[in-house]
Parts: C-alpha cells; structure tokens; sequence
C-alpha cells in the first residue's frame, strides 16, 4: 500500500506543477513539497468517504415522506388536503376549513412550482412532489383568508390513489393546454367552494407560468402575482442553454391578454435560475398598458429567502393600469 501511494504521488509530481500564491513550486522537492503531499495525501484517502457522508445527507425523502411534512406544515394552521378531479388529473389542494368562506369576496390562490421533476441535470424523476412546497408555505403565511394552495399535476399523488401521470407533464409539456385546462378547472371548484366573487392568482416558479396561463381564459381575476416566475420558458431554456418545453404554451405569447389585469412579478436578487430579464421579457409585451411590476427583492434565491420575506411583500401594491397607453399599444 506504501509502495503504491508513493509511486502514485511522484507520477502526480511529475505530472503536474503546484505552486504557492508566490509562484514557488511546491513538489516534488523541498519542505513544502512534502508538507503539500501530506495535505493532498489526506485528501486522497478522505474524500471518497466525504462523497458517501454527504450523498447519504443528501437523501432525497420519498414522495410519501414529502406527502406527510406538507399535511403537517398544513396542519400547523389548520388547513387540509382535498383532492379534486382535474380530469384528466387527479389534483390536490390545501385550504382552510369550510367555515372559512369568502362569500363574495376575493380567494388567494396559491400555485406550486415544477417540484421534483428531475432528480439530477439528467434523470427524469418518476414523482414530481416538491421537496420543499415553497408555494404552499407563502399561502400560510398569507393573512388575508381565505387563502388556497393548488398542487400541479402528479404532486402529492401516490400511484395507488389514481391513474398514472404521464412524465411529460412535468416535463417538456408541464404547462400543455391539457395542464392549463385542469387547473383552471380546480380554480372554479376552490372559488365555489369558498363562495368567493373572484380570484388573486399567486404563482410560483413554474405555477406562475400556470397562473399568467389560466388568468388569460377568465374574467374573474382580480390581480396577478408570481414568485420567481417563469414568464416566458423560450427565453429561459435558451438562457440556461437547455430543450425548448416542446408541447407547452409560453405564457409570454399570453401577455397581452391580461395587458390590462394588475399584477405584480417578485424576482429574486441572487436568482440565477430565473433572472429579471425573463420578467422583464414578459412585462414589455404587454406594451405601455403600465399594469405591471416588476419587484426585485434583495438577498433572495429561487427557492430560498421568499418565506422570511414574504410577510412584507404581501403589501405590495400593484400599479394603476393606463388604459389609454394600453389602447395606443394595441
């Protein structure tokens, strides 16, 4: 072993010149040489079995784990899971309990983000339950009620309790016509349920893709927000150098649809998965309608940050929309 380790270090000084911040060379010769083959020998021997340490931290919980923390994180507040039939998916939703209704007032609906939909930059996951449901702990902190959190398909769903969901619609076609349709069909069960007049729609990362999507085919939305939103998926795959989202509808081609609804798009200030100019983008095709805000919010990533913030951010006012700048647009 000592022989094999001494041989496989002078191939690696042979190989390879390491020097200090100074330029002095450090191996082979020298008393720093061997004080550096020291540290690097350290490494060699200890670095795989820091590779198993962290890997075994890193488990991702299984999709009935991630089912139980969001009932509990429900619970803490008093909210339930519902499931709804969102044919052709099974969909599932938290909200308060029944004596909580708006009647006739406005409903927050809150929208998750892709989830799990990958398990590495390669693997497909089979079960896109979120991790962390950044989405539905925003609605809980939401005091304004009743407020509802909306699930996207395949999330908190275990295979025994309804049909299989085709991988591609968290995937390439997570914002497909078939997606957008169901979840506007699980918006007018949670308004009539609660008995509310209207809506506010609050996505998420890819549920604010969702929500500028389902608010373009209603007239019963009062407002408009999206958190770290993808706004426009053409621009971010290209972004990010990755396939186009074939078989989804780019909510970008639908901002003129809602030129005239308020709204308000918070991006995070050290979000490199979703930068501004993907709102940006979205917001300038919506012409001088002036109804739109984009919010950047310091000190916060994609997924980190948004629930210490949020309290503060509730009170966001969405702009005055000029309907004559919107007129002379169109």
């Amino acid at each position: 072993m000592r022989s094999t380790l001494a041989l496989s270090w002078k191939r690696l000084a042979s190989t390879h010149r390491f020097r200090s911040r100074t330029g002095k060379r450090l191996l082979p010769d020298g008393r720093t040489g061997f004080l550096q083959m020291l540290r690097y020998a350290a490494i060699f021997l200890f670095f795989p079995a820091a590779v198993f340490w962290f890997a075994g931290c890193a488990t991702i919980p299984s999709p009935q784990q991630r089912l139980v923390m969001a009932d509990r994180l429900a619970a803490q507040k008093g909210w339930k899971r519902i499931r709804i039939d969102g044919s052709p998916f099974p969909l599932v939703a938290y909200l308060p309990s029944d004596r909580n209704r708006v009647r006739g007032g406005v409903l927050n609906v809150y929208m998750e983000g892709d989830g799990l939909s990958w398990r590495t930059r390669t693997r497909p996951s089979t079960d896109p339950t979120p991790v962390d449901p950044v989405a539905l702990r925003l609605a809980l902190l939401d005091p304004r009620r009743p407020a509802a959190y909306l699930a996207r398909p395949g999330q908190y769903v275990p295979g025994a309790e309804g049909p299989p969901c085709d991988p591609d619609f968290w995937l390439s076609r997570r914002f497909a016509p078939e997606v957008v349709a169901a979840m506007d069909r699980a918006v007018t069960f949670l308004k009539n349920r609660t008995q509310a007049g209207a809506v506010r729609l609050v996505g998420y990362s890819g549920g604010g893709a969702i929500a500028v999507l389902v608010a373009a085919g209603r007239t019963d939305v009062k407002e408009l927000v999206t958190v770290a939103g993808n706004l426009d998926h053409a621009l971010w795959t290209r972004i990010h150098f990755a396939d186009p989202l074939s078989g989804s509808l780019n909510p970008a081609d639908s901002a003129e649809k809602i030129a005239l609804l308020p709204q308000v798009h918070f991006v995070g200030g050290n979000d490199s998965n979703m930068p501004r100019q993907v709102a940006d983008s979205f917001v300038a095709r919506q012409g001088r309608a002036g109804c739109a805000r984009v919010v950047v919010v310091p000190g916060v990533g994609h997924g980190r940050g948004w629930q210490e913030k949020w309290p503060g951010l509730l009170f966001e006012n969405s702009p005055s929309c000029n309907k004559k700048g919107a007129d002379a647009a169109q």
